[in-house]
């Protein structure tokens, strides 16, 4: 308010009350206004495959060590990809084909569960144990149990309670 003072002068038309600040036409007049800039409204056009196919694959094999540091079974690991058993045997052999949108969501948020646990945990026993844990924020039931439910939104589940958890 100052600067603006000043820069009106003595009679600038600004009128004091305890509560409120008056400003007179003829100031508001004499003041400098912002040039505007036009902004830009239109949205990127939308990708339908964000996670590229060799993107997948990496994380595919990501996800097999972290199976195994999980001691999640075969059978156990085809229901958290939303896949027939045999069809992640083959991936597993290292015949993976192409995933689809579902698949890549679900590899992304077991990536995503993976790094939220080991910013909690710095101790790889807690980061690897905790998915077997009973949890009271899951009624009980551990992580892993709530994402053998199979479907996509049980992964987020828990992706979004560790992601709260680290405060990210």
């Amino acid at each position: 308010m100052d600067s603006a003072r000043a820069r009106l002068g003595r009679h600038s038309g600004f009128a004091k009350r305890p509560d409120r600040l008056y400003i007179s036409q003829m100031a508001i007049e004499a003041m400098e206004m912002p040039e505007l800039v036009p902004v830009r409204i239109r949205a990127d056009e939308f990708v339908p495959s964000p996670v590229t196919d060799q993107e997948a694959a990496a994380m595919f094999r990501a996800c097999l060590n972290l199976f195994a540091r999980w001691g999640v079974s075969d059978f156990q690991a085809a229901v958290l990809l939303d896949t027939a058993p045999r069809t992640f045997s083959r991936w597993k052999s290292g015949d993976l084909g192409r995933l689809g949108r579902d698949q890549k969501a679900r590899l992304s948020n077991l990536m995503g569960i993976h790094k939220a646990l080991r910013i909690i945990f710095r101790d790889p026993g807690r980061v690897y144990g905790w998915v077997r844990k009973p949890n009271r924020a899951f009624g009980g039931a551990s992580a892993l149990d709530i994402m053998l439910g199979g479907e996509l939104t049980d992964l987020m589940r828990v992706r979004r309670y560790l992601d709260a958890e680290r405060g990210g």
